[in-house]
């Protein structure tokens, strides 16, 4: 009978493969290694969750903001791709001119989510 072992190990491999870093800690629920991902999240590869460290003091939302923010960055970086994307194609002035308002709004809040960040 096959264990599932091997397959929380090739997990783990991949998450090394995709850049994750092996990190000291141990998951509370199933005491497997975390891993930090590229995004900065803390990873069990057994469970399969997020894991949040939270220190002595710190609330909740403050050790989950900088991943929510790093979130938040790259889903604005992809929608001024697409609107980037759609003002290289569009030729009806009315139409450029609600993409560029809304470009200029996800550059503003691009600005604010980096100046959160630091």
């Amino acid at each position: 009978m096959p264990t599932k072992e091997p397959k929380e190990l090739q997990t783990m491999a991949n998450l090394l493969k995709q850049g994750a870093t092996l990190t000291e800690l141990s998951c509370p629920a199933c005491s497997s290694p975390l891993f930090k991902l590229q995004s900065g999240e803390i990873w069990c590869a057994k469970c399969q969750k997020r894991v949040v460290i939270v220190k002595e003091g710190q609330t909740t939302e403050e050790a989950t903001r900088p991943v929510l923010l790093s979130a938040l960055e790259t889903t604005v970086l992809t929608k001024i791709q697409d609107m980037e994307k759609k003002l290289r194609e569009e030729t009806d002035p009315a139409q450029l001119e609600k993409l560029t308002a809304t470009l200029a709004s996800l550059l503003e809040n691009l600005e604010k989510i980096r100046k959160m960040k630091r």
